[in-house]
């Protein structure tokens, strides 16, 4: 749901060149292709794990998508080694949210890599964005709320400043802090941040997806 969710947050301009870092499965590369394939240029997928790697091909393939689509795989620690220096016009990123070795760690290596900092950091994600995107060019990601101060601090020190929030709520009902937020960054984009308004997931406690939800599932991608 991270993935679907920061896929559609994410803004397209005709042109783009969008890379998608830790791509996994290649979910979001799918999502942004199927809703902006006419203005993309081309959205290139980065993943270390070779498993992943292959998967995601295979599933560009599947869905018609290989002309604009491709998959790299390498460590995002040697992001200039495999893609030219502020060569993206957009950066998206799910990163790991835990710390290795914390938390509940899945017996499935991929998933849990997916979701432990254990091949490459929030810092790790941050400075292969840095380096990718074009001066003024976006980063786009998702992070649980409770860290956002953490993500402001630690992306500034790449100058990739904060400029648009979104947090993301269970259901409108439900007296609780944001679990997620998602996080639009322009590079040397100076000060000013705009708070979007909360996006709930589900219409209510133990219900269906929200109609806002409901329209992000519409198209009928093949994994």
């Amino acid at each position: 749901m991270d993935a679907v969710l920061l896929a559609h947050f994410a803004e397209v301009r005709r042109g783009d060149r969008i890379l998608d870092l830790g791509t996994g499965c290649g979910i979001i590369m799918l999502i942004l292709l199927y809703r902006w394939g006419e203005r993309i240029q081309e959205v290139v997928g980065l993943e270390i794990q070779e498993g992943l790697t292959d998967l995601a091909a295979r599933n560009l393939k599947a869905n018609g998508l290989g002309q604009k689509g491709r998959v790299l795989a390498g460590d995002i620690k040697k992001i200039l080694d495999l893609v030219p220096a502020e060569s993206f016009d957009t950066v998206v990123c799910n990163p790991p949210f835990y710390q290795c070795g914390s938390g509940r760690e899945s017996d499935n290596t991929e998933a849990k890599l997916a979701r432990h900092q254990c091949l490459a950091t929030l810092d790790d994600f941050l400075q292969a964005s840095a380096a990718a995107v074009r001066n003024k060019g976006s980063v786009c990601c998702i992070y649980p709320a409770d860290q956002i101060a953490r993500f402001t601090v630690m992306a500034s020190r790449y100058r990739l400043e904060v400029k648009k929030l979104q947090f993301i709520y269970g259901y409108a009902q439900e007296e609780s802090e944001a679990r997620l937020v998602l996080v639009h960054c322009l590079k040397n984009g100076g000060t000013g941040t705009k708070i979007l308004p909360p996006f709930y997931v589900y219409s209510q406690k133990n219900g269906a997806f929200s109609p806002e939800m409901q329209k992000f599932y519409r198209k009928n991608i093949v994994l």
